[in-house]
């Protein structure tokens, strides 16, 4: 499982990140309203848990603005009147929880959320003969599966989402590195070369491409 943990405290989030990923939920956690809107339009979640604090914004105003086939959202928050509970409920969230909360409690809760049926699964990335499912962490170039590192497939995976265009470094950095996780100067170059020898023995050429000192982009295979 994967969610998008929204939380501005980085001592939690960073606690709740480490906690979470023992018992097998993988965490990218957004501190704003803007680092949320940023992850969420490039990644593919299973569930969100959104605090309603934030230091550019309420919780409550971004989680309306998510569009009808968002994944499930868990509001973790220290509001416990009842009155914000409903509010919290009435404004889309799936369920609500007041902090203090237990991470085991969190994590039952996640998994009650994904299991419920609706049309909120991640749906499969596809690109011409490119094929990546963030659910099960596979990607297929036509029938074959090739195997990819956790930080290659997440790069794979945001740059699929904008295959054609370029995405700056200090995106990617965000979207790949948590707020404890260190980032190396070249940490970014590691990946990508590692990715493009993926591909290379795959037979994919020239896919890949740097804008020096800008970003990366992949080039739309529906266009090639």
């Amino acid at each position: 499982m994967r969610i998008l943990l929204v939380e501005d405290n980085e001592q939690l989030s960073a606690l709740m990140a480490e906690r979470l990923a023992v018992r097998g939920i993988d965490v990218d956690s957004a501190s704003s309203v803007e680092q949320a809107g940023a992850f969420f339009s490039v990644g593919q979640f299973d569930a969100i848990v959104l605090d309603l604090g934030l230091p550019d914004g309420d919780g409550i105003s971004w989680l309306s603005s998510l569009p009808q086939d968002r994944p499930p959202v868990l509001i973790l928050t220290a509001r416990s009147a009842l009155e914000e509970r409903v509010k919290g409920l009435d404004s889309g969230a799936d369920d609500y929880l007041v902090k203090p909360a237990q991470i085991d409690e969190i994590a039952a809760r996640l998994r009650a959320l994904t299991r419920r049926p609706g049309p909120r699964d991640p749906i499969v990335l596809s690109d011409g003969r490119y094929q990546l499912d963030p659910r099960s962490r596979e990607f297929r170039i036509g029938d074959t599966l090739v195997p990819l590192g956790k930080k290659e497939f997440d790069f794979l995976e945001i740059l699929m989402r904008r295959a054609g265009s370029v995405v700056v470094r200090e995106t990617l950095e965000g979207l790949l590195y948590g707020v404890n996780e260190p980032v190396t100067p070249n940490a970014l170059e590691a990946i990508a070369s590692r990715l493009r020898r993926r591909l290379s023995d795959s037979g994919e050429e020239n896919v890949l491409h740097t804008v020096r000192g800008v970003g990366y982009y992949l080039v739309k295979q529906d266009s090639k």
